[in-house]
């Protein structure tokens, strides 16, 4: 008998990627630029996976909307500047085993990969290019097109886009928001230790790893579960 389609869905910043020194310099900068006082590193790494408007008004409730929006500009000018001048390798490097991980799960002719990410739909082109993962992912859904983490319009549009049922699609990421969506999308979400939020946070997660080298087993687990 042979095995169900099955989609692979992951978060990009703090999960695949580890940018979270130009996400904290091109956040600084943003309110250096506003006359703001910094966020502290903890509370922007906590909003790292919102689209950047909800996360500005997280981190600066107090401040107008229209300051919001300028701030959001100044950190993607910011952003786009560190990256250019070191590249994405540099940048955005990928988490170890991270490569290795995505070419086994690829080459399962019926694992489809997708992403789900706060990221703009230019940023995440920029950073796909820039490792050459593009072809891996079947579905791409960015911030540009959804309401924010933890909405679930983003697993919904890539069941949509893969035909794929949400017993057959799992979630991975490295946030309370990852798990979140998931869980509001009745997928179940596999959390990651290595990210910008806590383990302990992940409460909604199925299940938590601690190297990207468990997951093919942990998706195994999830899915012999699903079906039993």
């Amino acid at each position: 008998m042979s095995r169900p389609l099955r989609l692979v869905i992951f978060d990009v910043d703090g999960t695949l990627v580890d940018s979270q020194g130009d996400i904290l310099a091109a956040m600084r900068a943003g309110f250096d630029r506003a006359g703001e006082p910094a966020p502290e590193r903890e509370a922007i790494l906590g909003i790292v996976g919102l689209s950047l408007d909800v996360a500005v008004a997280r981190l600066a409730p107090d401040l107008p909307g229209e300051m919001h929006g300028r701030i959001v500009g100044w950190y993607k000018e910011a952003y786009m500047g560190l990256r250019a001048d070191s590249g994405v390798a540099q940048s955005s490097p990928l988490y170890p085993h991270a490569l290795d991980t995505l070419r086994a799960l690829h080459a399962v002719p019926e694992t489809l990969l997708g992403v789900a990410t706060g990221k703009s739909a230019r940023g995440l082109d920029k950073l796909l290019d820039g490792h050459d993962l593009r072809s891996y992912f079947v579905t791409r859904q960015v911030a540009d097109h959804h309401p924010s983490k933890p909405h679930p319009s983003m697993l919904r549009a890539a069941l949509a886009e893969t035909g794929i049922a949400p017993a057959n699609a799992v979630m991975v990421g490295d946030t309370s928001f990852d798990m979140e969506m998931a869980q509001a999308a009745g997928i179940a979400g596999i959390g990651v230790s290595w990210g910008y939020h806590r383990p302990e946070a992940l409460s909604a997660a199925r299940e938590i790893v601690q190297d990207f080298r468990a997951l093919p087993n942990a998706l195994e687990r999830i899915w012999e579960n699903a079906h039993e």
